[in-house]
């Protein structure tokens, strides 16, 4: 039994390390997929363990990009660069596009849970957000390919407005603050990467609510331990594949080819439904 879960789990973990920084909705495939695996658990732990385990594609970023992040930390004070190349701005813009999801969160986090974390309501959302997609690229992206994250507090606020688009399960994270960033004024590549950094404060406050919600860690049975341990691990070591060629990729290519994934996956999602997999 506990080497069923734990297969399940490298799957699942491959799913999310795959799909966590791609604009194709790492949550929604992971619903998609537990459903299709049969992966259960006691009351909230499913729920909590697609959040979690998520934690660890976050850690690969937190790794790949250690340099970046310790230079934020050793100049955080304006004194020796100046505010506008100080750490103490550049968190202080991680702030302010987290407020609008934290609130969003708090206030509709029960009923997406009730309502949306299931495969039809994320097939319809990853081909809606296809199209926003396809629409927004076209109308907003900017080719610059720097790679300066120099947001203003309106850009911020901007792209953390697009943020709570992500309480939808199948609209991605990472598609929604893209979005945001383009609408904002930001290079493909720069709003990638601020969405990477965003994404460390709000995977860590997204699953420490879902832990406290289930009683804590120590509330789940050792045999979901092992397999959130497990998921967490595999997400951590094939992110650390993919990050890197993810930006290599926004560099020379379009983003339409996720959205067109979406929207066929949805339609697979969708007929997979119909003939009763799930």
């Amino acid at each position: 039994m506990i080497l069923l879960e734990v297969i399940k789990s490298i799957i699942l973990g491959i799913v999310e390390g795959i799909t966590e920084f791609l604009p194709i909705s790492s949550t929604g495939h992971l619903i998609v997929f537990q459903n299709l695996i049969n992966f259960r658990g006691n009351p909230g732990f499913v729920e909590m363990y697609t959040y979690v385990i998520q934690l660890g594609a976050i850690l690969a970023v937190i790794v790949l990009y250690w340099r970046r992040i310790k230079n934020t930390l050793v100049n955080f004070f304006p004194g020796k660069v100046g505010y506008q190349q100080s750490g103490l701005k550049f968190w202080l813009m991680i702030v302010i596009a987290c407020i609008p999801g934290a609130i969003v969160t708090l206030l509709l986090d029960d009923i997406a849970d009730k309502y949306l974390f299931s495969p039809l309501p994320v097939a319809i959302t990853l081909f809606l957000g296809g199209i926003a997609m396809i629409y927004a690229e076209r109308r907003f992206r900017n080719n610059n390919p720097t790679q300066d994250i120099n947001v203003n507090s309106k850009q911020a606020w901007l792209i953390g407005l697009f943020q709570c688009l992500a309480i939808i399960p199948g609209m991605s994270r990472s598609a929604s603050t893209i979005i945001g960033g383009w609408v904002a004024g930001l290079s493909t590549v720069a709003a990638t990467e601020f969405s990477f950094f965003l994404a460390i404060p709000v995977m860590a406050g997204m699953s420490l609510l879902r832990i406290i919600k289930i009683g804590g860690l120590l509330a789940l049975t050792w045999q979901e331990q092992i397999s959130l341990a497990v998921g967490f691990v595999v997400s951590f070591v094939v992110a650390m594949y993919v990050v890197n060629g993810f930006i290599s990729y926004l560099k020379r290519k379009p983003m339409k080819v996720f959205a067109y994934y979406r929207m066929i996956f949805a339609v697979a999602v969708l007929i997979a439904g119909a003939v009763g997999l799930f």
